[in-house]
């Protein structure tokens, strides 16, 4: 994903350079409302420190986090991409199609590009967002919204607008399955968590992201390659969207059209706020996003213990994010 090793090396970023005149932790503030929830639903939760309650949260927020962290690499960059959940529902229409009719009368060989193919054309849908950024130069929040309003309308073709049901157990593992009783899409967030956490920590891509956002101009007399950064996010948005899709599909047993990852781009843009990722670009902590969505989660969990509606728990999160824009205002 490096594209050499000749880039001259980077400037950091504004907020960085703002971060040696007011020294800060950039995931206290997470940690802590985190630990806070904790505390507060340990003593005043019934049952909360069971097994069951841990899987119910961590199986819930799989998918955002997975979601969450392409996102965070889209914001890292400026952009934003609303099209993450329309290409959830591509890939969970893809999917179907190819093991409930297997190509060549191969059940397997149906179930293997189930895992495949949705996933590359997720990243291609992806790819031609960037495309639509890079090369027209359209605004990220327009470009997006082209597929964000005509990508579900694919999925619907794709089925005919028809409930696709089924039972395979080699595809659901993906969904259901538990070695060692950790849920598999646990297991799944959290590998593509230590992967971009690494990236954007220790790799060349990843300061060139930070790079784009920071200053994008600077960047490029710097050397840095900004299109293909801004191809390559929307791309790896694209296809962490449709891992996301085969999931939810996958736990559902079926797959609605209408139904997968509807609000998706909206609870992805919450956690990845919540974290501490500059909305603005140039600052970004793919472990602040797995700790936002946990927050979102918690709160989400505690006001339904406690009988509150779950439309309620939605104006909940509206201020929760207002709340972080207004924080990461302050430390600007």
């Amino acid at each position: 994903m490096s594209d050499g090793t000749t880039t001259p090396p980077l400037r950091p970023p504004a907020p960085a350079q703002n971060s040696s005149r007011r020294p800060s932790i950039p995931l206290l503030g997470p940690i802590l409302a985190l630990l806070a929830l904790l505390l507060f639903n340990i003593f005043f939760t019934p049952n909360f420190l069971t097994a069951q309650t841990l899987n119910v949260n961590l199986t819930q927020v799989a998918t955002i986090v997975i979601v969450g962290v392409g996102m965070t690499l889209v914001i890292a960059t400026a952009g934003i991409d609303l099209s993450v959940g329309a290409l959830m529902a591509i890939a969970g229409a893809l999917a179907p199609m190819l093991f409930l009719n297997p190509p060549l009368g191969s059940p397997a060989l149906g179930v293997a590009l189930a895992f495949v193919l949705p996933v590359l054309a997720a990243g291609a849908f992806g790819t031609f967002n960037g495309l639509l950024v890079t090369r027209f130069m359209i605004q990220p929040f327009i470009a997006t919204l082209v597929l964000f309003i005509a990508g579900r309308g694919i999925a619907q073709v794709l089925t005919n607008g028809q409930l696709q049901t089924f039972s395979n157990k080699s595809f659901q593992v993906i969904g259901l399955g538990r070695p060692f009783g950790i849920p598999v899409q646990v297991i799944v967030m959290l590998v593509v968590v230590a992967i971009f956490a690494w990236v954007m920590a220790r790799t060349v891509f990843g300061r060139q992201i930070l790079a784009v956002g920071g200053n994008e101009r600077a960047a490029r007399l710097s050397g840095v390659p900004v299109n293909r950064i801004k191809l390559a996010v929307y791309g790896i948005s694209g296809l962490l969207s449709g891992i996301a899709g085969l999931i939810v599909i996958s736990i559902n047993s079926s797959s609605d059209a209408n139904q997968v990852g509807l609000n998706m781009e909206l609870d992805a843009i919450a956690a990845v706020a919540v974290g501490g990722t500059a909305l603005t670009g140039g600052r970004a902590t793919i472990v602040g996003t797995l700790l936002g969505a946990l927050i979102i989660q918690l709160i989400r969990y505690t006001l339904l213990a406690r009988g509150v509606p779950d439309a309620a728990a939605l104006v909940v999160k509206a201020g929760i994010i207002l709340l972080a824009v207004y924080v990461q205002r302050q430390r600007r």
